[in-house]
């Protein structure tokens, strides 16, 4: 009878202690079908989601299928895919079967080939190099397009777009002081500084995300750093984040010339408003410098701000040119593709989580203003009013349109 009366007691104390939380299953509602092809731009090697992200996602109730080898060159195995929850395609058509495609570059002429009609993409929109023949096949099969370099957060930055300028600005001054140190490309000196030797003279022309972090990747490595840009607030701003140990100017030719004949190092960080990069280096300036000095010219993606700039590539990435070295090779931050495709992921995985919770891509579009800044095309239908200026398309918008399906 004592042993009954003891285990009485345990099961009324155990009723009264606390009890692990029953959590709901996901029911699939809202859930998302996501494939990740692998990405065959030219010099494109990040991947949309990595591992982590795409666990995220499963977790959630969401089905993400990644084509073999997509992250192959941010180093992500298709194990690594497979344990977090991913199906493994082998190979892109299988992939566009789901709802939801992302991707990092803009669609190309022959993944255009495996979309069906009604399906939503993620990718970059790089307007000012899409073919309009592209866009226009999306708009015939109704796909509903997400710019994610066009993304804008409620403070008005495009957090993206930043990210990648981040990476860009990092990256430019770790590439010159590889080539700066090269016993071919350069003239053997280190970047930066140390007792007894003169800091290395760094010219950053710009001074937007890339600018800045090129100038803090810079100074933290001992160099002495000038910055030129057209805007004044610009200049202020980054003196102001960074310090005293900053020299500033706007564009005054002389002063230029002057400055780029000291330099080890000129970074190009020039962001165009709109159309071609302006020209602000010269050949001339140029023919001026010092022999192994190196030029990286982080605006070639938009025509480049040095008049002797051209695109090269990931195989072949410099060339010689008046005894200064040019490295041009567009989208800087696929050299790091790894860091680059973390930086992605940190926004379009939980972007997509909410999406889904909110009740699919329809929802989001409504609700969901990240999502919605980015959109440019909506079932086939043109709701980003630049696009549709720069093309001469007719422009709908999105607020009608949405009312229009209610």
């Amino acid at each position: 009878m004592e042993t009954k009366e003891r285990i009485r007691r345990l099961a009324f104390q155990a009723a009264l202690s606390p009890q692990e939380e029953l959590l709901p299953v996901p029911t699939g509602e809202g859930s998302l079908s996501i494939g990740i092809p692998k990405e065959i731009a030219l010099q494109e090697r990040r991947v949309a989601l990595d591992p982590d992200a795409v666990g995220l996602l499963v977790a959630h109730g969401h089905e993400v299928t990644v084509e073999t080898g997509a992250g192959r060159h941010a180093q992500f195995t298709d194990t690594d895919y497979s344990e977090a929850g991913a199906r493994i395609a082998p190979d892109a058509r299988s992939v566009y079967d789901n709802d939801v495609i992302l991707k990092v570059a803009p669609p190309q002429e022959a993944e255009l080939e495996h979309m069906r009609d009604r399906q939503t993409i993620f990718s970059g929109l790089q307007l000012a190099t899409r073919p309009e023949a592209t866009i226009e096949k999306m708009m015939d099969r109704k796909i509903t397009a997400v710019a994610w370099d066009f993304m804008q957060d409620r403070t008005g930055i495009f957090p993206l777009v930043r990210a990648m300028g981040e990476i860009a600005g990092t990256t430019s001054i770790l590439i010159a002081a590889e080539y700066l140190a090269h016993p071919h490309f350069g003239d053997g000196s280190m970047m930066g500084g140390m007792t007894g030797v003169a800091p290395s003279e760094v010219v950053i022309i710009g001074a937007g995300t890339v600018g800045e972090f090129a100038t803090r990747a810079a100074i933290g490595l001992g160099a002495s750093v000038r910055v030129f840009d057209a805007s004044p607030y610009r200049l202020r701003r980054l003196r102001g984040e960074i310090g005293g140990r900053l020299w500033t100017s706007t564009y005054h030719s002389k002063v230029l010339r002057e400055s780029l004949k000291e330099a080890n190092v000129v970074i190009g960080a020039v962001r165009p408003n709109h159309g071609r990069t302006p020209m602000i280096v010269t050949e001339d300036m140029v023919r001026e410098m010092r022999d192994g000095s190196v030029i990286v010219d982080v605006s070639i993606d938009s025509g480049g701000c040095f008049e002797t700039s051209r695109l090269t590539n990931h195989q072949d990435p410099v060339y010689v040119e008046h005894g200064v070295t040019h490295y041009g090779v567009t989208n800087i931050p696929s050299r790091v593709p790894r860091t680059a495709s973390l930086a992605l992921s940190n926004q379009l995985g939980p972007l997509l989580k909410e999406v889904g919770e909110n009740g699919g891509v329809d929802r989001g579009v409504e609700g969901n203003p990240l999502f919605r800044s980015g959109l440019y095309l909506y079932r086939g239908n043109v709701v980003n009013q630049d696009l549709a200026e720069a093309f001469g398309w007719p422009y709908k918008d999105l607020n009608l349109l949405l009312a229009a399906l209610d």
